[in-house]
């Protein structure tokens, strides 16, 4: 398998500087207030959080989002890691516009025995009760309006998870899309049905590269294509939510990713024509293939920005399609991930001092960070897969000042 060193460029690990940013998030009672403009419709109330529970921002979109986790095995390819004849097993999620469903309990962040292993690891001890909602409801009926939905595929960073990117994935859900968010196994904190919980640092883990993710990718797509048909594909024969089967649309792909993601997004899109535009989120673009790909993609650079990278510099000089590369001013690499909404509230919570969340999250201010993550894929993923037109990736926006377009 491909093995890729992913060092931020300042010396500290993606590990060290997510897993303290989550973690003292997690070492205190707070409540995040949503972030939803106040012009945008009301995808419905939004419960109060509980005493000590982390919250997360709400989408802006007008729909209302569902969540079902699915259990995937992959039978072309055999996993050595997990043993004789065992094959690639994944967890992933779906999101997707959903009806109303109050009844239905919102879905965590993470499943209770990935968030135990994900804060253990850092030394961090956080109760269950304290493990962030989404704004999805588990099981809710799909809103359909005639038509298929278009589908992104979200990957994660190295040594993280598929909920990393939280605030993105809901939004994208809420405005219409269906997004499969997947764990890479053996590079993730992952809870499987049966209640096994691997990380990526038990004894003898692979290191896995951009190309490995990707194939997880191309696996997820075939599974989309199975449910857009009418099939399911979660290998226990867990009951999808009603609505759900034919509602993507196999030929409206999108894919995204962040940090090591955003490289398996690079690797899938030339590898596989089914992925017709993608988003880099600081993507480091390291040991992937090194060939033209005319289909559009955008860079969101922060510490891997071609200033800094020759490897973005050689992936952008092969883009022969639309092209874009933007990055706001004061970032860090996990600028754009969920911990940029927490950390500033930690940091008041627990009296960090500034310099500190800084260096962590950078000086994009979190309601910043929160629009930009929330705003530049909408767009993005509109324009090229639902051609529809707006003005914020035609130039600099009044509405983030911060995001600079790179020539």
């Amino acid at each position: 398998m491909d093995t890729t060193p992913f060092t931020s460029t300042n010396g500290l690990t993606r590990r060290r500087m997510l897993g303290t940013a989550l973690a003292l998030g997690a070492a205190a009672p707070l409540g995040l207030a949503s972030t939803a403009r106040a012009d945008a419709p009301s995808p419905g109330p939004t419960p109060a959080p509980a005493p000590g529970r982390l919250t997360l921002p709400g989408p802006t979109g007008p729909r209302r989002v569902g969540m079902v986790a699915l259990h995937l095995r992959d039978t072309s390819r055999p996993d050595p890691f997990a043993g004789p004849g065992r094959y690639r097993e994944l967890m992933a999620s779906v999101w997707y516009p959903a009806r109303e469903a109050e009844e239905l309990p919102l879905a965590p962040w993470m499943a209770e025995g990935a968030m135990k292993a994900y804060m253990d690891d850092f030394g961090f001890k956080l109760p269950p009760s304290a493990t962030p909602l989404t704004a999805a409801r588990l099981g809710a009926r799909v809103h359909r309006t005639g038509h298929r939905l278009p589908v992104v595929v979200y990957s994660h960073g190295a040594h993280s998870h598929r909920a990393i990117n939280t605030i993105t994935v809901q939004e994208l859900a809420s405005q219409g899309y269906v997004v499969v968010t997947v764990d890479h196994t053996w590079d993730a904190f992952t809870e499987f049905p049966d209640g096994r919980v691997l990380t990526p640092w038990i004894d003898g883990a692979p290191q896995l590269g951009p190309r490995d993710y990707a194939a997880d990718a191309r696996f997820v797509l075939d599974c989309v294509e199975e449910i857009a048909a009418g099939r399911n594909p979660d290998m226990d024969g867990k009951p999808l939510p009603d609505g759900l089967l034919g509602a993507p649309d196999p030929l409206d792909i999108g894919m995204f990713g962040w940090s090591k993601g955003a490289s398996a997004t690079a690797a899938a899109m030339m590898a596989d024509p089914r992925v017709r535009a993608g988003y880099s989120i600081d993507g480091p673009m390291q040991a992937i293939p090194v060939t033209d790909l005319d289909r559009p993609f955008l860079m969101l650079t922060a510490e891997f920005g071609r200033d800094q990278n020759p490897d973005a510099v050689t992936f952008w000089n092969h883009l022969r399609g639309w092209r874009l590369n933007i990055q706001a001013d004061g970032v860090r690499h996990s600028s754009y991930s969920d911990a940029a909404a927490l950390m500033p509230q930690v940091a008041e919570v627990l009296g960090l001092p500034e310099q500190q969340v800084q260096q962590m999250v950078g000086t994009l201010p979190a309601d910043s960070s929160v629009g930009i993550q929330q705003a530049y894929p909408l767009a993005f993923f509109d324009l090229h897969l639902r051609h529809r037109r707006g003005a914020l990736l035609d130039g600099p926006s009044p509405r983030f000042p911060e995001v600079k377009f790179l020539p």
